[in-house]
């Protein structure tokens, strides 16, 4: 299903985070949402996935607007991994991807074959249906991301929200997990993550959205975007973009900090006027 975000706004008393952001992301693609800290990236994540409402805007999944459904029809169409998980104490990697099918379960439907199948094709796709058994607690980084992440794929959600799925992960894992975020879209399914690696996200999304003050300042294919004013302005740093060999995806090489651009004026969240519009940030299909 296709994800539509218009001009949505969000924030916190005395704060607007997200000043009027638009992206279209169809089936199948991965889209990486980069920028500073403190730009948006999370709060428009937790936006997309029903967690923080909107000032304004909507987001809708296959033409709905998620914030017009109940949140277990809203489970149906989108899940979220956020940067920091938690797991019940002592639980099995089984235990924790059957989490996944909690939104299909209710008064009148309860544990059944599909669910069971469910769990086990996200167990294999993860690589980690070995580690059913196990307890997460024992498990190394990478491996508790997989779970985590084969939890979220447990849901059978159209759409996949992943925030920072390689923090605290090592080279190895991080691209373990990422080149498995790629297999995610090739099955079909809309993958939106947020990033503070620009290269590993130039390399593994088919769009890049530059976030800066809660406002996008550039979308598009990772190649056609990152030049060294994006990155200039995005981190006040001066840099080289090279292309990676084989892919041709741009590597970003600092060279030197510049002193950081001062950041565009963000009105506060209630009662601010409207925002500039934003470059939409789509997809082709």
């Amino acid at each position: 299903m296709e994800l539509v975000v218009e001009q949505v706004r969000a924030g916190y008393p005395g704060h607007l985070a997200v000043a009027g952001v638009d992206l279209t992301v169809p089936a199948g693609r991965v889209v990486a949402i980069v920028g500073p800290n403190g730009c948006g990236k999370s709060t428009l994540l937790r936006t997309v996935a029903r967690l923080h409402r909107p000032e304004s805007g909507s987001v809708r999944v296959g033409g709905a607007d998620i914030w017009e459904l109940k949140q277990r029809q809203a489970a149906h169409r989108i899940a979220l991994l956020p940067q920091a998980p938690e797991a019940p104490e002592a639980v099995t990697v089984a235990g924790l991807v059957r989490y996944g099918r909690h939104p299909h379960q209710g008064l009148f439907r309860q544990w059944s074959r599909e669910d069971e199948r469910a769990v086990r094709e996200a167990l294999e796709s993860t690589g980690v249906a070995e580690l059913a058994g196990r307890r997460l607690d024992r498990l190394s980084g990478g491996q508790r991301q997989r779970c985590w992440l084969a939890m979220v794929l447990a849901q059978r959600t159209p759409v996949v929200l992943l925030d920072e799925p390689t923090s605290a992960l090592d080279l190895g894992h991080a691209v373990e997990v990422l080149t498995l975020v790629r297999e995610v879209a090739a099955a079909g399914r809309t993958v939106v993550m947020v990033l503070h690696d620009l290269a590993s996200a130039a390399r593994y999304a088919d769009t890049l959205v530059a976030m800066k003050a809660g406002r996008v300042l550039a979308a598009g294919p990772p190649r056609d975007i990152v030049d060294t004013a994006l990155v200039r302005e995005l981190y006040g740093v001066d840099a080289d973009i090279l292309s990676a060999p084989g892919d041709g995806s741009p590597v970003v090489v600092p060279t030197a900090r510049t002193a950081a651009p001062a950041a565009p004026a963000t009105p506060a969240a209630s009662g601010a006027p409207a925002a500039p519009a934003t470059p939409a940030a789509h997809v082709d299909r």
